[in-house]
């Protein structure tokens, strides 16, 4: 049997059997499967299904409990697996700007915010290639589901090791604050390697001195009883000035700030995009909807009339089979008084 279930705590652990081991023949029918095509997923899993339960009934439960993925998963997938150096290059970037956000480096964030969004557009434009390319062609919609994802994974080496494993179920989405939720993300999760939590911007503010924060305090200075001040003297105090640390922080907080701001107008503009696209996709749906009913008001009128001269049709059918048994009688008694009258 496979390794023990190493999932984060709160992440689902679907498919497991065999008390919580995941066995490499499931691995591996859960790559065929989320490797093959989407509209085809629920037959090849019950195949699999049914070939696996003739050696093992708890590979095969484990088999059909395997989630389909959505749309955008399914392409993220594809991505995955037919061009895994454009993932690379957005994995590459992330760790990047996480340095380059630990180093306070806020030109630097400015222009790697600039270059994601360059690599961005290119992947989901490959991404929507290749699931062109496996006959199904994805929506504006599923498209931006496919950037929100791929977004997430520059964020968040969790969210990166997810899509690299290429059974990713749905789309995963960045705060910027948080670690990417994996809960249900991904099948197999035991197969994933734990993700580490990213340190914040932000470092603690006990690594350095702040506005009125005042010295910081030693061992020794925290075994000596501090003597107290009287309240007028503190309150006249006058605030500290800011720290170069302080100062600089301040500043990458707001080269993030702007550069989530131009991300938001462009996302925006895109979405704006997408909307307009998706009212003219309705408006020809509509006119097509409507030509389809009138073909079908008029096929509906041709099938009553043909109903009706199948339903008279049948009817003398009826009265010319009658008509034909009894001519037939008829000639049959005939014939007999002829051979009657002949034997006289």
């Amino acid at each position: 049997m496979g390794p023990a279930s190493t999932a984060p705590p709160g992440h689902a652990t679907a498919a497991t059997y065999d008390g919580g081991m995941e066995d490499e023949a499931l691995a591996d029918i859960a790559d065929r499967l989320y490797a093959g095509d989407l509209d085809g997923f629920i037959t090849a899993r019950a195949t699999a299904a049914k070939e696996a339960a003739g050696q093992d009934k708890e590979l095969a439960a484990a088999v059909r409990a395997l989630a389909k993925p959505s749309v955008a998963a399914w392409a993220v997938n594809m991505l995955t697996r037919e061009r895994p150096d454009i993932l690379a290059g957005l994995s590459a970037l992330g760790e990047r700007m996480r340095s380059a956000q630990e180093s306070l480096d806020a030109a630097g964030l400015r222009s790697l915010a600039r270059e994601r969004r360059t690599l961005l557009a290119a992947a989901v434009d490959t991404a929507r290639t290749v699931a062109a390319e496996q006959g199904r062609p994805i929506s504006g919609p599923m498209a931006a589901d496919v950037e929100e994802t791929l977004r997430a994974l520059t964020a968040d080496e969790g969210a990166a090791a997810a899509v690299a494993s290429g059974r990713l179920l749905k789309v995963l989405a960045a705060d910027g604050v948080n670690p990417v939720d994996l809960a249900g993300a991904v099948a197999l999760p035991g197969r994933l390697p734990a993700a580490p939590s990213f340190p914040r911007s932000t470092p603690p503010p006990a690594a350095q001195d702040t506005p009125g924060a005042g010295t910081r305090t030693t061992p020794e200075r925290a075994s000596q009883p501090k003597p107290a001040k009287p309240r007028l003297e503190a309150v006249r105090q006058a605030p500290r000035p800011a720290s170069p640390p302080a100062l600089e922080r301040a500043k990458a907080a707001h080269a993030d700030a702007r550069a989530a701001e131009e991300e938001a107008f462009r996302r925006s503009a895109d979405l704006q995009a997408e909307a307009e696209n998706a009212r003219t996709e309705i408006s020809e749906l509509q006119q097509e909807t409507a030509m389809l009913r009138d073909r079908l008001k008029a096929a509906e009128e041709r099938l009553e009339i043909v109903r009706r001269k199948l339903a008279a049709t049948s009817a003398e059918a009826k009265q010319a089979s009658r008509a034909a048994d009894k001519a037939s009688r008829a000639a049959m008694l005939a014939h007999e008084r002829v051979l009657r009258l002949g034997s006289k």
